[in-house]
């Protein structure tokens, strides 16, 4: 899929440098270096791998709704304690 990026000259001069320097063509150049910055910001991880494409959630959240059975027993407690008190 054809796209187009505009690049500062000292940035396009690297480029060509580059794609010289390697033998590969600047499109080439660019892809790699997207491939290694999506790498490098997942952690390394496969890609497709669920966990890398989590990894930055895991443990960025606290609280919320109680699991069911610990609501369950928080209920039941309640209820018991309303029952003693009568």
């Amino acid at each position: 899929m054809p796209t187009s990026v505009r690049l500062d000259p000292e940035t396009e001069l690297l480029l060509r440098r580059l794609a010289r320097r390697s033998g590969r063509s600047r499109s080439d150049v660019i892809r790699e270096a997207l491939h290694r910055l999506a790498e490098e910001s997942t952690g390394g991880g496969a890609e497709g791998d669920l966990y890398a494409s989590v990894a930055d959630l895991i443990g960025c959240i606290r609280g919320g709704a109680r699991p069911p059975a610990r609501q369950h027993k928080h209920t039941y407690r309640e209820s018991l304690e309303k029952k003693h008190r009568k």
